[in-house]
């Protein structure tokens, strides 16, 4: 009889286990959707407040670029191919 009675605890025990299951389950699917609605709710919350900032914003035109200061390429540019040459020629060299 002592088995009976240990394969009968066993079932028992394994019925409690699957209500236990279920509960927690049923715990963690409404903690889920609890946060998955929380997060929509904000999600909106953030896209309602970037839409009324970008309507608020003023219209930008097209922003200028600072003027770069002249380098030594720029300056060596601004001569002619014709005054390089003679300017070569004057210093001696030959081509």
């Amino acid at each position: 009889m002592a088995t009976d009675d240990k394969k009968a605890n066993d079932g028992l025990r394994k019925l409690q286990q699957a209500e236990d299951a279920k509960k927690a389950m049923a715990e963690y699917r409404a903690a889920t959707a609890a946060v998955d609605a929380n997060t929509e709710r904000l999600r909106a919350l953030r896209l309602a407040k970037e839409a009324a900032e970008a309507a608020a914003a003023p219209v930008k035109g097209a922003k200028k670029k600072p003027a770069r200061k002249a380098g030594k390429a720029e300056k060596a540019a601004t001569g002619t191919l014709s005054q390089w040459l003679k300017d070569q020629q004057s210093s001696g060299r030959n081509s």
